[in-house]
């Protein structure tokens, strides 16, 4: 008896742990959705007024994230990569942060923060799909009930402020949010495959390693034109809460929660942010607190909460 007692409190003890794994990777996700969602405000206050051209803010995003993950490598990790998963970390560092943020910058500078905000809700749908074609990930009823219920409250909160506008001057605008959508639902899937075989901080210190011999011939010239000495206080803190933040933390959570659980969870994930950014609009008195509010982030919440279930409540499927 005390040997069957025993085996039950270790098969209990054994299935808490990966559970406890689970939750910390929704934490992650969560503080993601966060940082990302106060980044609307904040990072508008440095590119509105010019203070930093589009593709110089992204070499700057990069840089720092290419100098604070090889520090943190160095201290922490010391973890090799094998010769043939550079041309994988080669494609992560194309689709994930070269050809994802130079579309999403050049797309908004052509459409509307609506469109782009409407059209960025594919991306959990095109994460499932090629999670489907790459990886094999099941595509269940309740993932796809799941992100049509989180989009629908996504699209809810989005809209309320506009609508949707389908202008000839902005299809290539539109065109390049959704080649950005495309591109990032393609990395979460591919960059799956070496979080299981290294640690985090080792894949993003490559992915933002190969990105910069990308991007800096696209960027150097935005760089030589910003005037340093305009920067006010508050615009110094936006740049450096963008670096840091919005560059360093979220890329690093995100790899962390894709070592646990599914790109298709990861991606549903991006229904908080326009959510999170009406909070903080409210918290500075831009925006009010409507019934609109309350049932898109009820929505929202459902269609995270059927995505992230990992067993289903549907009997039949």
């Amino acid at each position: 008896h005390r040997v069957d007692r025993r085996q039950r409190q270790m098969c209990i003890r054994d299935r808490n742990l990966p559970m406890s794994k689970v939750a910390k990777a929704h934490i992650a996700l969560f503080l993601v959705a966060l940082i990302y969602g106060a980044n609307y405000s904040i990072a508008k206050l440095v590119l509105d007024d010019n203070y930093i051209l589009p593709f110089g803010f992204i070499v700057f995003r990069i840089l720092s994230g290419v100098g604070l993950f090889w520090f943190f490598h160095l201290v922490f990790v010391r973890e090799k990569i094998k010769k043939e998963d550079i041309p994988m970390l080669f494609l992560c560092a194309f689709f994930g942060v070269a050809l994802n943020q130079m579309c999403f910058f050049t797309g908004l500078k052509y459409t509307t923060p609506i469109n782009a905000s409407l059209i960025m809700t594919t991306t959990p749908i095109l994460v499932l799909v090629a999670s489907a074609i790459l990886i094999k990930e099941k595509i269940t009823v309740q993932k796809l009930i799941g992100i049509v219920i989180g989009a629908f409250g996504a699209i809810i909160l989005i809209s309320k402020g506009g609508s949707f506008s389908l202008q000839r001057d902005q299809l290539l605008g539109d065109a390049l949010i959704f080649i950005n959508a495309i591109s990032y639902g393609v990395y979460l899937v591919l960059v799956k495959k070496l979080m299981k075989r290294y640690h985090p901080i080792t894949v993003v210190k490559w992915v933002f390693t190969f990105s910069i011999i990308i991007v800096l011939p696209f960027g150097w010239n935005d760089v030589k034109t910003i005037e340093w000495s305009t920067f006010t206080p508050v615009i110094w803190f936006s740049f450096v809460y963008v670096l840091i933040a919005v560059t360093f933390l979220t890329y690093l959570l995100n790899a962390f929660a894709l070592k646990i659980v599914n790109p298709s969870v990861t991606s549903i994930y991006i229904y908080f942010q326009p959510l999170f950014a009406s909070f903080i609009a409210l918290t500075f008195g831009k925006d009010e607190l409507n019934i609109i509010n309350i049932l898109a982030g009820m929505l929202i919440f459902i269609g995270v909460f059927l995505v992230s279930k990992e067993n289903s409540i549907f009997q039949n499927e």
